[in-house]
């Protein structure tokens, strides 16, 4: 029951991708898990039909992990971006070799763009304020 026309659905695949993660995606989690950073995050979620590495709901914030596949697929995650963004979330991106060399530079980031908060919400009319 898990598939629609032979494909597996984001829950899914999110389970299978956190079984299977990167040495990287590990590290990170590490750093991420039990609300290290003053918020919770969780691992391979889904955004539509799209899996999340890492997403922080309160702050709709998505951080995503690209590894050498991602040097060849920059439309597609150029699309993938827009779709999540869409939705609401920032992303942050970072490669797996930036998380392997330097992790406490990947976490100043993402402490950073916690600070900053989510982006405010348009006002009620959808058009700007007069001022």
């Amino acid at each position: 029951m898990g598939t629609v026309e032979g494909i597996d659905r984001p829950t899914k695949t999110a389970r299978k991708l956190r079984n299977r993660a990167t040495p990287a995606e590990r590290m990170l989690w590490r750093r991420l898990n039990g609300r290290k950073l003053g918020v919770r995050f969780n691992r391979q979620m889904p955004v539509g039909p799209f899996v999340c590495d890492f997403m922080c709901r309160s702050e709709m914030l998505i951080v995503e992990l690209d590894g050498h596949s991602h040097d060849v697929r920059t439309e597609a995650d150029d699309l993938r971006q827009r779709f999540i963004e869409s939705r609401g979330f920032r992303v942050l991106r970072f490669s797996n070799a930036e998380v392997l060399g330097n992790v406490d530079g990947v976490i100043e980031g993402i402490a950073f763009a916690l600070k900053k908060g989510p982006p405010p919400a348009p006002p009620a009319s959808g058009r700007g304020e007069d001022t």
